[in-house]
């Protein structure tokens, strides 16, 4: 939202004031408040009939500062609010004549008395923004509407990232961005999942803890500055340091809450009936058995929003003329190894038996009049479950925990973007706070019944929208995209921007939501697909079977599967750093390579994990051109080495693309090609990559419930190198990616494969000693 005309006027309609003279500091306790008046005072007369803005510094949890802006602070506190985790923090506070200055950790803020508004925020001595002159300011339209809005520093060379799952150019400087949950699809500026986070490439963060529609203007309106702004006599914002990107993702995700580990079988491939296809019990085993035929592992078999019949969405039973047996029916599916999925949303149609009910009992939203908030978008009729109703909140579950004792394993939870405004909440809560927040009480909900009924670490969803916190119910998924290489390569971008705004896990439907994709863009899908996060076959008219796209499609589908399921010792270890550190599986380069300015900006690239780098592949030639930071990289597929530091191009076949591991890195690789939960480190083989000489490549498999397993070492000196590990005695062995031929071996016997020489240790041997030839 823009309030000035160019650098030095102001947009007609607007009354601005800005803290132009600091009078007073004062510490509270742990926190310290600025007063400054919006005009400089010369004499006592001065102070009369103005303004006075207030700036309130503390800290909730070690390097990270909390501001709070305001003008009058006596206005009616509304919920709803962000849940916040914040611990007793050690903060140091020193104010003298000149300079005030509050410290946590290793970030502080430092305000200059002296020199009318001059903020400055350090992390180890280093200054990474500030507020200064005319930044902060608090405005009024003609309407008499107030704003607080801030403006912080943006230096020279700096990108701005996140903001949510965000379609736009992934950097985000030029761009204004409101945060306004909206069903937009993919291929727009707007977005399902909006959070007012950015992570900047100078490594820090700024969170607004607003859940209402935060404006941005991104180097848009003060192109040297990054600002934001709300409606209200308020703003509250964090700036949240760290020593590197990771670690401010870290320290975000302590904020507002870490991702919870989605179990091992989510990890599979995910096939579903797509949407308004037909289908019955007879379609979904031709798919299933399809697939088996074709020697496709499958994980989980999503039902689309049909299996409830037509207008009656949600009722939450089974459409009796296509599932006259659900619960045989998935006792059958289950007996194939299957875990199912079942797509609901927040709605309550007229025609629901569940709408009477919910009506009765004041489970729906209202209007202002005691009304049942309706319209006729989506669904005919349709109402809205009031997730700030306790007694609605179980009376929902309810429902769902039925669909769990039939059988069903996971929710998607679809839709929970288009909330009204013009509504009353059984709790009071504001409705425009919670247009935006309205996603994190349906997904919460939804999660929990499923946590409380089969378990902690069996939860997952595949939910759509987001806000702040969200990350903690994963999955999430990309939305409505469509059967093109462009939206898929917007879908890329949605996903590294999610990545950098919290968020641990994503997926994407494969080969687009929209039309029906030609061969070539469904294989090349397929192989991004797969190796994201969590991996989905779903469309809108037509199926997504493998088959339907030609045979070469099926093999693609099939080999990229069983690649994903023997990469999951590896995957499973990232997905855990996921949970600890908040840090996304599918990362953004400049995430991995922050001192390397040439990673920066790239968006149609990633890690996934730390060490294995994708480069997608967006046409049908199989051209592609990507980047690798320095370092030796050696292809997954194909063998090749490079050395990074340079871009490369190259062409590709459907069966291989892009997939660079890095140096130094041991792969943990498992022995299993059909699932995706097995016992990881039983048999596991460890792929190490171009050990330089003095260097040591560490890895770590873990168990089911994430439990640490094996620890495993390699350290190179000269021409000998030496595998140490510990943890469970069960089988193991090591291929020296690239190396077939070696001198000697202690404590293990020499092998051959493709790949290079496959170590296998002596019966209880926990190390092993290689001499290179």
């Amino acid at each position: 939202m823009k309030f000035t005309d160019g650098y030095w006027q102001i947009r007609e309609g607007y009354e601005i004031q800005n803290p132009a003279d600091i009078r007073d500091i004062k510490q509270n306790g742990d926190s310290m408040t600025v007063y400054a008046a919006t005009k400089v005072i010369e004499t006592k007369g001065d102070t009369l009939n103005g303004t006075l803005l207030k700036a309130t510094f503390s800290s909730p949890i070690p390097d990270v500062i909390r501001v709070q802006l305001n003008h009058h602070k006596g206005q009616v506190k509304k919920n709803p609010e962000f849940e916040l985790y914040t611990e007793e923090t050690d903060v140091q506070i020193a104010i003298d004549e000149g300079v005030a200055e509050l410290t946590s950790g290793q970030l502080s803020v430092k305000v200059n008395r002296q020199e009318g508004w001059n903020i400055d925020f350090n992390f180890a001595g280093k200054r990474m923004t500030g507020s200064g002159w005319r930044a902060p300011a608090y405005i009024k339209d003609t309407n008499k509407t107030a704003y607080f809005r801030e403006q912080l520093d943006l230096g020279v060379g700096e990108y701005i990232y996140g903001l949510g799952e965000r379609f736009t150019p992934f950097v985000k400087n030029g761009q204004i961005v409101d945060m306004w949950n909206e069903d937009g699809g993919t291929s727009s500026e707007q977005s399902y999942k909006n959070i007012p986070f950015y992570l900047s490439n100078k490594g820090y963060g700024v969170f607004v803890n607003h859940p209402e529609k935060v404006s941005y203007e991104i180097a848009s309106e003060n192109v040297s500055r990054v600002q934001f702004s709300v409606e209200g006599e308020s703003l509250d914002y964090f700036i949240i340091g760290g020593a590197n990107p990771k670690e401010v993702l870290n320290n975000y995700t302590k904020l507002t809450g870490k991702p919870a580990l989605p179990p091992a079988w989510t990890f599979g491939l995910w096939l579903t009936t797509s949407f308004t296809t037909d289908y019955d019990e007879a379609t979904v085993n031709h798919f299933i058995d399809g697939m088996a035929e074709r020697d496709i592992p499958l994980s989980v078999f999503h039902f689309d929003c049909f299996w409830m019949k037509e207008y009656q969405w949600c009722d939450f039973e089974w459409d009796k003329d296509m599932f006259p047996d659900p619960e045989g029916m998935l006792r059958r599916l289950k007996d194939k190894g299957l875990k199912i999925c079942a797509w609901i949303n927040p709605y309550i149609a007229e025609k629901s038996h569940l709408f009477d009910e919910g009506m009765e009992q004041g489970y729906l939203v209202k209007t202002a009049d005691g009304s049942v908030w309706q319209w006729d978008k989506w669904q005919a009729g349709m109402a809205l479950v009031d997730f700030t109703n306790p007694d609605a909140v179980k009376w929902y579950q309810g429902k769902l925990k039925t669909l769990i004792g039939q059988g069903v394993d996971s929710f998607k939870t679809d839709f929970g973007e288009r909330i009204p405004t013009d509504v009353v909440y059984y709790d009071g809560s504001d409705p425009v706070k919670m247009h935006n927040y309205y996603t994190f009480l349906y997904n919460k909900a939804v999660f929990e019944v499923l946590e409380e009924n089969l378990g902690k670490g069996e939860a997952a969803l595949f939910a759509r929208s987001a806000t702040v916190g969200g990350q903690q119910f994963p999955v999430h998924w990309g939305g409505d995209c469509s059967a093109s290489y462009e939206s898929m390569a917007e879908t890329v971008r949605g996903g590294l921007s999610l990545g950098l705004s919290g968020f641990g896990f994503w997926s994407h439907d494969i080969s687009g939501f929209e039309m029906t994709a030609a061969p070539d863009v469904y294989k090349r899908w397929v192989q991004f697909g797969l190796l994201s996060s969590h991996s989905r076959l779903h469309g809108s008219t037509s199926y997504r079977v493998p088959w339907l796209f030609g045979d070469e499609a099926v093999d693609v589908v099939r080999e990229f599967t069983k690649l994903k399921c023997r990469l999951m010792p590896y995957l499973f270890n990232s997905a855990v750093e996921s949970t600890v550190k908040g840090l996304p599986m599918m990362r953004a380069m400049m995430l991995e390579y922050p001192e390397d300015p040439t990673c920066a900006p790239l968006d149609t690239q990633y890690m996934f994990g730390d060490s294995i780098l994708v480069a997608p592949i967006f046409n049908k030639e199989g051209d592609v051109k990507y980047y690798l930071p320095e370092g030796t990289w050696t292809n997954y597929l194909t063998g090749s080495v490079l050395e990074g530091g340079r871009w490369y191009s190259e062409n590709h076949d459907f069966m291989t693309l892009p997939m660079m591991v890095r140096s130094n890195t041991i792969l943990a690789v498992g022995q299993q090609d059909n699932k995706t939960d097995y016992d990881f480190a039983d048999g596991v083989s460890l792929h190490l990559f171009q050990l330089a000489d003095g260097a040591t490549a560490q890895a770590e498999v873990v168990n089911l419930q994430a439990e640490k397993e094996l620890e495993v070492a390699a350290t190179r000196s000269g021409s000998v190198i030496e595998v140490t590990t510990s943890g469970v005695g069960k089988a193991w062995s090591v291929v020296l990616r690239g190396i077939h031929e070696v001198g000697s071996v202690e404590g293990g016997q020499v092998g051959a494969s493709a790949d290079g020489v496959v170590i296998t240790p002596v019966a209880g041997a926990a190390s092993l000693k290689i001499s290179l030839a």
